[in-house]
């Protein structure tokens, strides 16, 4: 933190020499990914703030970063002694920072923004305000690369392929699958940026980023070829043979806006806005006609087949077996031995790598005791953690990485004994889980129209939260993907729910100093009736772990609803006793009795 003042006084000269009034440095890269390679950390690196949503502005005389109220409390303790002023908005999306911009900045005044890691649809939004203020925007300038001395660089790992049997569509039917789609929309080439849209293409996976098994790379195809643009080294001579054989050839990595930039006059290139940086944009010729819409691939992807679906239950079972064996762990030492919260990321991460499969975490494990546990993105570190004693709530949101599938699940224990608040809470939000859980809907329901089911029981009580109930999932991919989201998101036509698409379902309720309670299992959509009203899909919950009925108030309960929990506990001991053994069964046993 002593660095932060001596790093943004050295982005004030750089400023100074380009006649620069402000610089706006987001969270982002040129793939518009929620985890970055260190090498855009410029955010981290300049405000020393570590959430992974935020924007930072600096200004002659003020510097400020704006973040949303899952990490206020975070970002109060990180920025402190900075120079840094908060600036608290309610959500993500929030537009407040383009608000501030107009107001502070004079007309004729120079706000700069690295173009390559500058959103498409936020650049537009940017300059909508700049040009109402008489404000210029720059983005040619990275001004990171004169002051960062000491940046990484870009990741070298290698690129491996995801085989059979687990990858069950390969990639030529998928290349076919997404040139019908170009052709629908009569374009004879697509760009595709997105990390996780590559991989599931090209059935490629990598590590350059951390719990997404992605590597950096862009993509151009053709109606008969396509080419990717990867790192030098990171595709072998082997690979790169095969791949040649499907029609993709290699290309460097900084050889993407080239490509773009000799794209035939008059061809038509379908891109998504959403997902595309400005600078990539502003390589098109003007003589290239451009068709925006959502990618292809994030819609296909989204829809996992029979046959995935049925590897992802495998890696739902293999990972329930390993939280069994972490919690029967957990139940007999605690009390008995020091156990932190940063003993339970040890712990459940390992008890993870011994089963087939996996390959690393799918996020950074979230276990926060009693008042941590009311910060919804809280981490654990080395400098700041808590130990797990006395009586209370443990919350812990973790999720593993599967050749098979990803997890991403979140319970809360009671450790000693919870009180009666602490029981209500716990179980207003099971009964917003389990109505989302039940629900019936026609296919074709825009996601963020479900919300109000997991919140109603919230709501009821005069409680809400702050967080979406629910995103996608990936197979074997991001832990957050879309289209669809579950949340107070306005919708669009994109996130129609569809048969197979795989959803988190995540209320909560957090009190600030006390404890914080969510549950989360993940959901499969799944064919429910089909008669002259419309298509029904429902939800088949796939994650099978125990929920803690020590912190449940019975009373608050109604039949339908215990005996859905009944039921899902006799199935999660029917499909895991065969998988564990010793304490692990002997604790799976009594976690999943009937109430």
């Amino acid at each position: 933190m002593s660095q932060i003042p001596q790093r943004i006084a050295a982005l004030r000269s750089a400023m100074q020499q380009h006649g620069i009034a402000a610089t706006l440095i987001p969270s982002s890269d040129p793939h518009l990914s929620e985890y970055l390679p260190g090498y855009w950390q410029g955010r981290r690196w300049l405000s020393g703030f570590h959430g992974s949503v935020g924007l930072l502005i600096v200004t002659a005389d003020f510097a400020g970063l704006w973040a949303d109220s899952r990490y206020w409390v975070q970002a109060e303790q990180e920025l402190a002694g900075s120079g840094i002023t908060l600036m608290k908005i309610q959500t993500a999306a929030s537009t407040q920072h383009l608000d501030w911009l107009a107001a502070n900045l004079a007309s004729g005044d120079s706000l700069a923004v690295d173009g390559d890691v500058l959103g498409l649809a936020a650049a537009r939004a940017l300059q909508t305000a700049l040009d109402s203020a008489g404000i210029a925007l720059r983005t040619d300038l990275d001004l990171l690369q004169s002051v960062w001395t000491e940046r990484p660089t870009l990741p070298a790992a290698a690129v491996y392929q995801h085989l059979p049997p687990h990858a069950s569509v390969g990639r030529m039917e998928k290349l076919a699958a997404l040139r019908a789609a170009m052709q629908q929309a009569g374009a004879g080439w697509h760009f595709i940026s997105t990390l996780d849209d590559i991989a599931w293409l090209t059935n490629l996976r990598g590590s350059d980023v951390n719990y997404n098994p992605v590597f950096i790379a862009h993509l151009l195809l053709g109606m008969d070829d396509a080419t990717l643009f990867v790192g030098a080294g990171k595709v072998d001579a082997e690979l790169a043979a095969v791949l040649a054989r499907d029609g993709i050839a290699i290309a460097g990595y900084r050889d993407t806006k080239q490509a773009l930039q000799q794209l035939p006059a008059a061809s038509r290139l379908l891109l998504d806005p959403r997902r595309i940086t400005l600078g990539l944009r502003q390589a098109i010729p003007d003589s290239v006609q451009v068709c925006e819409q959502i990618n292809p691939s994030t819609m296909l992807k989204s829809r996992k087949t029979a046959t995935e679906a049925a590897h992802v239950r495998q890696a739902m079972e293999q990972d329930g077996a390993a939280l069994a064996e972490f919690f029967a762990w957990f139940e007999a030492n605690v009390g008995r031995s020091r156990i932190t919260e940063l003993t339970i990321d040890e712990q459940i991460t390992a008890a993870r790598a011994r089963r087939p499969g996996f390959v690393c975490p799918s996020f950074a494990t979230i276990a926060g005791f009693n008042a941590n546990g009311a910060l919804p993105h809280y981490r654990a570190t080395e400098h700041s953690h808590s130990e797990i004693a006395g009586d209370g709530l443990l919350l812990i949101d973790s999720g593993g990485q599967y050749l098979s599938g990803t997890t991403d699940i979140t319970r809360v224990v009671a450790v000693g004994t919870p009180s009666a608040e602490q029981k209500r809470d716990f179980t207003l939000v099971l009964k917003g889980m389990m109505a989302l859980s039940m629900a019936h809907f026609p296919a074709g329901t825009l996601s963020p129209m479900l919300d109000a089911l997991a919140r109603a029981p919230i709501w009821q009580a005069d409680i809400d939260f702050g967080h979406g109930v629910g995103h996608g999932v990936g197979y074997f991919l991001n832990v957050h993907e879309g289209p669809q989201s579950i949340s107070r998101s306005l919708p669009d036509a994109s996130m129609a729910m569809q048969a197979g698409m795989i959803t988190s379902n995540e209320p909560g309720i957090y009190r600030p100093g006390k404890w914080g309670v969510r549950i989360e299992n993940l959901l499969l959509n799944v064919a429910a009736a089909d008669n002259e009203f419309a298509s029904f899909l429902k939800f088949e919950t796939l994650t099978l772990c125990p929920i803690d009925t020590r912190c449940i108030d019975r009373s608050l309960l109604q039949a339908n609803e215990i005996d859905w929990l009944n039921r899902y506990h006799a199935e999660v001991r029917a499909r895991l006793a065969p998988l564990v053994s010793g304490d692990a069964l002997a604790w799976l046993q009594q976690a999943t009795a009937a109430i």
